[in-house]
């Protein structure tokens, strides 16, 4: 999968939503905000909880917006190694799969 091409066309299908029902839009931007500022847990601790939850979830998208905001965060392969593993441990063979797509995006997202 080309992870850049995947992200924007997310972004274009959720800016037809944001169109559409703006204020439902501006809640959960709200939410994702206030959820990601640090507190108990770093940035880059949330966005790796956020990708195991999307490999778990099977959530290509999730994987690849929080992908890019942990890399920016400095999130590590050896760090995604283990929420790779984390979420195969909770989720078996569809949370390998998905793991491995994770593993994909890391590699595609982390050149500049």
């Amino acid at each position: 999968m080309d992870w850049k091409a995947h992200l924007a066309t997310a972004n274009h299908n959720l800016d037809a939503f944001r169109q559409l029902h703006p204020d439902a839009a501006k809640g959960y931007t709200a939410l994702h905000q206030g959820t990601m500022k640090p507190g108990a847990l770093g940035q880059k601790e949330k966005e790796m909880i956020a990708i195991a939850i999307g490999i778990s979830s099977h959530c290509s998208d999730c994987i690849g917006f929080h992908m890019r905001s942990a890399l920016r965060a400095g999130m590590t392969r050896a760090e995604l190694a283990d929420v790779i593993a984390v979420s195969m441990a909770m989720g078996g063979g569809p949370a390998y799969m998905y793991g491995a797509m994770a593993l994909e995006a890391f590699d595609q997202l982390s050149v500049i």
